[in-house]
């Protein structure tokens, strides 16, 4: 029997999000009904692999009819639980940090961003409208809000002692912004979004196409 593992299901999760995604595109086309190869084809996977995600979270389609477009959203969209509010709080306030703390299109997804934390004096104002909490009080408001979830964008020198902290204190999922790999107990589960390489690899991709292509012209 396959042993269902927190990376099994991030990267099913992350697949049931791209089919969303196009999904929502196709719908706005007015396309009523949809295949697994049609998804397949447009994210990236096969059409086997399409129908396995979707009967991990118990969606049924018809072999023949395919899935009705505007039902399938619909299921999708009732595995994200958008009636349900999340509580997230931010630590790090440099530049990347006050951008994820203003993105709106979090609260829009039940992404609440509950408070932001820095060690800087001068970033601290907690009675400002957008607060900024010294990280002395952390637990007090990963209690008070009942908080499971962090993103972390402090600079890499301090990035594992900040997770560290966060594990002790009862976080059990961090997306980190940070350009190092955190190392968590088995129980937490991390993200790591290193933007310089995501950047990076899609150049070294163009480039790289570019010279497979000169050796056919």
């Amino acid at each position: 029997m396959k042993q269902i593992t927190k990376h099994n299901i991030r990267n099913s999760l992350r697949r049931i999000f791209l089919y969303h995604g196009l999904l929502v595109r196709l719908n706005s086309m007015g396309v009523t009904r949809v295949f697994s190869y049609t998804l397949a084809e447009g994210t990236g996977v096969t059409p086997e692999q399409v129908r396995k995600d979707f009967s991990e979270y118990g969606i049924r389609g018809n072999r023949r009819g395919g899935y009705i477009t505007a039902s399938l959203l619909s299921e999708i969209e009732a595995l994200f639980n958008r009636d349900w509010i999340s509580n997230v709080i931010l630590v790090g306030m440099g530049n990347l940090g006050q951008a994820l703390s203003k993105y709106g299109q979090f609260i829009k997804r039940g992404i609440n961003i509950v408070a932001t934390f820095d060690v800087d004096p001068y970033k601290q104002k907690v009675r400002a409208e957008n607060c900024v909490y010294p990280p002395g009080r952390l637990q007090e408001i990963i209690d008070r809000f009942s908080v499971k979830v962090a993103i972390i964008a402090v600079p890499d020198i301090s990035a594992q002692d900040v997770c560290n902290e966060l594990v002790s204190m009862g976080i059990r999922g961090i997306v980190n912004f940070s350009p190092v790999l955190l190392k968590v107990p088995v129980y937490v589960v991390v993200n790591n979004v290193n933007l310089c390489d995501e950047i990076e690899s899609v150049i070294l991709s163009v480039y790289r196409m570019k010279e497979e292509q000169s050796l056919f012209l």
